[in-house]
Order: structure tokens, then sequence, then C-alpha cells
């Protein structure tokens, strides 16, 4: 590196996937840096900046300390990426290649479309210059306050046929909830949202779910860290990076999660995925009985389903909300809807499945109380609801982890 500062600006960064992408991007000394709003304008003033991305919330409040603004950066009224050049600290947006590509890249036009956009900071004016850019029919932007706001959406703007969530409701950590429900805009085409982590917001598992074309921020984070490479260092950056470095991030932070009936052989398949790729096991089984400090036979026992479930969601949410894992889940995960959402949210899921008559039911306090059939009558078609895939497991599991694996690659776009 050339000794001076590249990184990204911002207030709270712990949930940032920068670092690796623009290291990836041959910018070895690339950082997080975190400032207080009043530290801001010091930290702008040195000179030894070399490059920066700026984030929430700080894309309209650094550009009064730019010395030039790029002409889209001034028209779209937010920055998020600095350079120090000549002396002078030159502001860019570079986040509108970023949204463009993302919505290109899901086959999503803003052409004539009636665009609702959620949220009224730096990305949603980057969102509304690209709406009008790409010759949108109308562009509502939705806020707490003002004549659009989120009580009268539905009632305001039914004819809805892009919804953009700009707003940070859905990020890691605070992955539950959505910003809206999509079932209200009845002639909604697409969903777009600009968190990248978790993979699949709230927002993007309901669209989905409805059948809407969607698309989540990873490949708008990268595509904007290329450009924002270019400007940093004066030279062009290969095309192909961009998708090589999704594919990366995706096979990278992305769980694999296991689900099926107790004594399927999640533990056992999560063991050999395990080794196969390299990544943790998380036995979710395992994790609430060293939580408990007790079996779960003996939860059950003494606490009841109920207080094993609630366990069981809390370890759950808190071990999805880590990357790159293998998760084995208990046979009953799929009861709750949260659990489901959690799973969903962060990870490719897998059904294992295998004939009833080859499930043990030793240690199992459910599969031992009542008829299997039953169980498997009720609970198949949220394991299906859940899951990305089916996996038959009747082969040998060393069999299935690779088959799993083989998938998981392709689905990344590895």
């Amino acid at each position: 590196m050339d000794g001076k500062i590249y990184g990204l600006l911002g207030r709270k960064l712990g949930h940032s996937w920068s670092v690796p992408i623009h290291r990836a991007l041959g910018c070895g000394g690339y950082r997080l840096i975190e400032l207080e709003p009043e530290a801001l304008e010091g930290f702008l003033r040195r000179e030894d900046i070399g490059g920066l991305n700026v984030t929430i919330p700080y894309k309209r409040d650094v550009m009064k300390f730019c010395d030039v603004l790029d002409p889209a950066a001034e028209t779209i009224g937010s920055v998020n990426t600095l350079v120090r050049r000549g002396g002078k600290l030159c502001g860019y947006n570079t986040d509108i290649d970023g949204f463009l590509y993302m919505l290109r890249r899901a086959d999503i036009t803003l052409a004539e479309k009636h665009v609702v956009i959620l949220g009224s900071g730096g990305a949603s004016l980057t969102a509304q210059a690209a709406a009008k850019r790409e010759g949108a029919r109308s562009v509502a932007v939705i806020s707490r306050a003002g004549p659009d706001n989120y009580e009268n959406l539905p009632a305001r703007h039914a004819g809805a046929q892009v919804l953009i969530n700009t707003t940070p409701v859905g990020m890691w950590p605070d992955m539950a909830g959505s910003p809206v429900d999509l079932s209200s805009l009845p002639h909604l085409e697409a969903a777009a949202d600009v968190i990248y982590n978790p993979g699949r917001t709230d927002l993007l598992l309901q669209a989905e779910a409805l059948g809407l074309a969607w698309a989540g921020g990873l490949p708008m984070l990268v595509q904007q860290a290329k450009r924002a490479e270019e400007l940093f260092f004066g030279r062009p950056v290969p095309d192909g990076e961009t998708e090589k470095l999704i594919a990366q991030l995706r096979r990278d932070q992305t769980n694999l999660v296991l689900v099926g009936m107790p004594g399927c052989g999640k533990t056992t398949v999560g063991r050999c995925l395990a080794r196969l790729s390299g990544r943790p096991l998380a036995d979710l089984d395992g994790e609430i009985v060293q939580r408990a400090g007790k079996p779960i036979p003996e939860i059950f026992a003494r606490e009841g389903e109920g207080a094993f479930r609630d366990l069981e969601s809390q370890v759950l949410a808190e071990v999805c909300a880590q990357g790159g894992q293998v998760i084995a889940t208990g046979g009953g995960a799929v009861l709750r809807p949260e659990n489901r959402a959690a799973m969903r949210r962060t990870g490719r899921v897998y059904f294992l499945r295998r004939d009833l008559s080859a499930l043990p039911t030793d240690g199992r306090p459910l599969s031992q109380r009542g008829s299997l059939e039953e169980m498997y009558r009720v609970r198949k078609p949220l394991y299906g609801e859940t899951a990305d895939t089916v996996m038959d497991n009747s082969a040998a599991p060393e069999e299935t982890a690779k088959q799993i694996w083989r998938d998981f690659c392709e689905d990344s776009g590895d």
C-alpha cells in the first residue's frame, strides 16, 4: 500500500463485509473506521486519506467537507465514496452503479413502473435517482411521517409494482421483522432490499413466498466496491471480479442448515459436511444440552415441551446469526415460524428425507410418545416450506454430504 488510509467510514460497522471485499480487490490495508459525529470533520481533514467508502449515517454529512463533488453525487445528494486527489477531497456516488447492477442481475426493471421506496436516507436518494434514470412512471418515498407513511401505504399506493427497502429494518443483528406486509400491495411484481446481511431479509422471504422477483443487497455491495476501487487507484478492475466475489461471499457466509425428522441423520451428515467443507458444525440439540446443563429427555420431563421449544428458539436464533457454519437442527425446530425464518435468512436449508421405518426412537421423547406417521404428517409440509431443496438420505452419509456440498457450491455460483 502507499501509506494512506483506506477503509469504510461509519458509526457502527460490526455487520460489514467490506474489508474482505476490498482486500480481495487488491486493497490490503482496507479497514473499518467507526467515528462519532463530532469526530467526523477532524478525520476528513487528514491529508493521508487515500480512499474511503461511507455508510450509515454519514452519506449526506460528508458532502459539506468535499472540495469537489462528482456531478452524479451532487445530483443524487449522497456520497458513498471519498478520494483525496491533489490535496482535495473528492466525493462520488458508486452506490447507484451497484444498485442498478443488483436490479439488472435479478431481471427487475424500473422503466414505466410504479415504484415505492421505503426510507428517506442516503440509500433512498440513490434509489430515487436510479428510478428517475431508468424511467419509472412514478416514485413514492415512504417515511415514518408526512403524507406518504407506512400506515397509509396500501391505500395511497395500492398500484405499486416495485418496492425497494432502503431502511435498516431487518439488518443484522436485529434481523427479525419487515418494514411492510407485501401482501397489502396486490399489484407488486418485485421487491429489492439494499441490506446484504442477512442474505434474505424477512421482506425478501415474503417476496419469495409470494412468487415475486426479488433481489438482496450483496450484488450492490460488491459492484459499488469494485467501482470505488477504480476511483481509489485510477485503474480498471475486470468486470468478472464482481460475480467471482459474490459467489465467494455467498459460499463463505451462508449457513448450511439441515432439517428433517428425528433420527434421519442430520448430525451424522452434518459431521461429514463439516469435514468436507472445513466449516464448524453447530449441533442444535447439543447446544441446547450444553446451555441447559441437562439432557433433552430431562428438560421435557421436568419443564415440559413448551420450555424446551422456547430454549430451542433462543439457541437457534443465536446460532443462525453466525455465518459460514453447518447447522444440524432438532426434528421439531421447524414447528415455529420464527425458527423457519431464522434458518432461511442466513442459510440454504436442506430437508434430509429418510424412510420412517429406518428412524430410531431411543432417547427421543416425542418419537417414543406417539406415532411417527402422525408426527411426519404434521411436520412434512413445514420441512418442505423451510427447505430450499430436498436430499434423500438413504445412502451413506458421506455420499449425502457430497451431494449437499455440490448443490451448495453450484447455488452460490462457485
